[in-house]
């Protein structure tokens, strides 16, 4: 048997049933649970109708190891993680995140939500699943808990909800799982949760549970504007990420947020380091350092953050993209935490998002642009000869310093035949023409 089109960089994905079934499922968690080589392992799942079948083969295969089973129910990856680290245990959440209702996946994890990533036992865990395992003398038991309760004071503790005002936020939950925790995080604070698609509904009727395509919150961006929100918030699938929206109804990149979070961190830890993946604005390391904090740049993804946090003991980490990791959280995503953060920042400044977030964007940036190639490689050697004369490093694909704050950085896709880019400067302007000159490096033609 060949897993290798559903083992990606950071979990598997693909198509269910068609790549991924129940008899998949079952081989996957018979070798996770020889991996882990624990004595109990929490599983957990999101709405997808393709779920509960997976389930059912992901716990016969654990079982099947002498392993026992405690079901967390349907949740959010955040509450996995949570159980994971609460209860020290290795976790498995079943979802596909922000991928469509055909799909549906795996997110695994060590105790304390210790990511597992392909350079983390991944490939040890295919490899055993395509091998097959025999089982065990006699199978562990399963049984069912609840972490819904713990999980809601856990969060609400590291922010001090009672600090929070009486905000209104706007949530689209996307028909994804922020809806199964949402109503009673909010009944903690004095905030007015207005809820859009907060019931769980995998085949995601509304919109698709992606909150960083812009067709997606076009509801959200909506409620904003009819009821004169504070903030709003959009959701991805499992919840893990989060997408913000300020009050008069513009998005808030990610690197802003984490500008904006890092600095909260910073106010009750000085000092603290802080994570910041390499395609965040420069504007993130140069807020952690004026807040007295130390930037530590990594490349982009999960599991390379959670190690490099864990390392270095940071306080926080925050991706671009919409995904924020939280020390007090197992150094683990959530986008439920970070809402909570924003609006304790909100409350303590007494000031509008619109008008707060402003010192924290001096650089205008493009956005991720996806440019379709046939060979990865080939195309970046082409960029790199392109800008041999600029600063550069390898981090993670090609990053090149252009000088007067303009830089890019352009890296493979782990499962599609595409660059990302990503580039940013002084003025836009500025950005245009980088992207004309490395769009036409990968395309071989003449700026």
């Amino acid at each position: 048997m060949d897993l290798s089109p559903i083992f990606k960089a950071y979990d598997v994905r693909g198509l269910a049933p068609e790549q991924l079934d129940t008899g998949v499922a079952e081989r996957i968690g018979a070798a996770f649970a020889r991996f882990a080589a624990a004595d109990e392992i929490a599983v957990g799942w999101d709405c997808r109708p393709s779920s509960p079948d997976l389930v059912d083969g992901l716990v016969n295969g654990i079982a099947s190891q002498g392993v026992d089973v405690v079901r967390i129910g349907q949740v959010t990856t955040d509450m996995t993680y949570y159980a994971s680290g609460v209860r020290s245990l290795p976790a498995v959440m079943v979802t596909a995140s922000h991928n469509p209702p055909e799909y549906n996946g795996l997110k695994l994890c060590l105790a304390g939500a210790a990511p597992v990533g392909v350079e983390s036992g991944l490939v040890d865990i295919r490899r055993l699943a395509e091998n097959g395992l025999t089982a065990a003398a006699a199978p562990g038991k399963v049984t069912d808990a609840d972490v819904a309760d713990g999980y809601v004071r856990h969060v609400l503790d590291i922010v001090d909800a009672g600090s929070i005002g009486p905000l209104e936020v706007a949530v689209d939950g996307g028909n994804g799982m922020a809806g199964v925790v949402l109503p009673a995080v909010f009944s903690g604070v004095a905030a007015h949760l207005d809820g859009l698609y907060l019931e769980p509904d995998g085949t995601f009727p509304n919109h698709a549970a992606d909150p960083l395509r812009p067709e997606n919150i076009a509801d959200l961006l909506a409620l904003v504007h009819r009821s004169g929100a504070d903030l709003g918030v959009a959701f991805d699938g499992d919840a893990d990420r989060a997408f913000f929206v300020d009050d008069q109804g513009v998005a808030v990149p990610g690197s802003t947020t984490t500008a904006i979070v890092a600095e909260w961190f910073l106010r009750r830890e000085p000092g603290a380091a802080i994570v910041h993946n390499l395609i965040c604005s420069r504007a993130v390391p140069e807020t952690i350092r004026a807040a007295g904090g130390t930037p530590i740049r990594t490349r982009v993804g999960h599991s390379f953050i959670k190690q490099v946090m864990k390392d270095t003991g940071a306080v926080f980490g925050g991706e671009h993209s919409g995904h924020y990791y939280f020390r007090d959280h197992y150094r683990a995503d959530s986008g439920i935490l970070a809402m909570l953060i924003l609006m304790r920042v909100l409350s303590d400044e007494g000031r509008p998002l619109s008008e707060l977030r402003t010192r924290y964007e001096p650089y205008a940036q493009s956005g991720e642009i996806n440019l379709t190639v046939a060979d990865q490689q080939a195309a970046l050697d082409r960029v790199t000869a392109a800008f041999a004369d600029a600063e550069h490093d390898g981090l993670d694909g090609l990053t090149v310093e252009l000088g007067d704050g303009a830089w890019f950085n352009l890296r493979p896709s782990n499962t599609e035949p595409l660059l990302r880019l990503n580039v940013e400067a002084g003025v836009e302007e500025g950005v245009d023409t980088v992207v004309a000159a490395v769009r036409a490096a990968v395309e071989e033609k003449s700026p």
